[in-house]
């Protein structure tokens, strides 16, 4: 990951050893690290709920000499973020407009057939047998991977009965939506660079839990794979200020359709029942084109013509 990104894997390697506190901080920051680089100390103890020396502790427990120390390392974060916008420019500027949608469709098929080729086959089996088996499956991504997850949730819910999409506005209301969580259980966590510490949290209060685990990120040296016990890789890395989650969402499709092929009874059974329930409320009568046949079509033309 190199030297900019030097204070997210000193949190990273250090996360386990840190206190209560501290742990909340390192989320923060994680989280809101253009937001922390303006602050002293006390202000971002006061904002974070724990005290100035928590914070002066917290920077010195990651190596630091203090707290100025610490800050320019956040400064160096910051400054990485802004580089990426560079980076974007290195490697699209010199490419005509013409060519952009090209060249960034070919880079996102590499990144899906690198995926391919580098996959852990039986980490996949794995994934797909212990979802099959758990009670209660959980599933959270956060900021860029928020829409991966729900995608992933939007499918298993027609498969299972008991899937729980984590609502992520703060690290409290993660844990109150999986205090419940067990051996039973399995969670799926989506975490691509920069890694939400949010999610790496949840997965360790699975793990805690002995809840199974169950990764989808872009390396083996991911901090996501601390506590899991099936890891699948997929890669995302490209140069620009947009992630390229192309090849996640495709191990995700990959997924989906390993389970609805162990689960077909089950999906054609809820699909007949929404299509019931569906004809029923006429759910989609006015949201979708096609659904509307022609009679339909001239009713509503005679209902307009007599409002006018």
């Amino acid at each position: 990951m190199g030297n900019t990104n030097e204070l997210v894997n000193r949190i990273n390697e250090r996360y386990g050893s840190l206190s209560k506190g501290q742990k909340v901080l390192a989320a923060y920051i994680t989280d809101n690290y253009d937001k922390a680089v303006f602050l002293t100390a006390a202000r971002l103890g006061e904002v974070v709920g724990v005290s100035e020396s928590t914070v002066v502790r917290f920077a010195t427990h990651l190596g630091y000499k203090g707290y100025p120390e610490f800050q320019k390392a956040l400064e160096e974060m910051v400054r990485n973020k802004l580089n990426s916008v560079q980076r974007m420019e290195d490697t699209y500027g010199r490419i005509s407009q013409s060519k952009i949608l090209e060249t960034v469709l070919t880079s996102d098929a590499e990144r899906i057939r690198d995926t391919m080729e580098s996959i852990d086959e039986h980490a996949f089996d794995l994934a797909v047998d212990t979802i099959l088996s758990a009670k209660n499956i959980y599933v959270i991504g956060i900021r860029s991977c928020a829409p991966l997850a729900e995608f992933l949730a939007f499918y298993l819910n027609l498969m299972f009965k008991n899937v729980h999409l984590l609502h992520t506005n703060s690290s409290s209301e993660v844990f109150e939506q999986m205090v419940r969580i067990d051996k039973n259980d399995v969670i799926i966590g989506i975490s691509f660079p920069r890694y939400s510490m949010r999610t790496l949290k949840a997965l360790e209060f699975a793990n805690n839990r002995n809840a199974k685990v169950i990764t989808l990120t872009d390396s083996v040296h991911s901090p996501m794979n601390l506590y899991s016990s099936c890891n699948l890789i997929a890669k995302s890395d490209m140069a620009s200020i947009v992630d390229s989650l192309v090849a996640p969402l495709s191990v995700i499709n990959a997924l989906i359709m390993a389970l609805c092929m162990k689960k077909q009874g089950e999906v054609v059974k809820t699909l007949e029942m929404l299509e019931n329930v569906w004809e029923e409320y006429q759910v989609y009568g006015n949201d979708e084109i096609n659904y509307i046949d022609d009679s339909m079509k001239m009713r509503y033309a005679r209902l307009g013509d007599k409002n006018e």
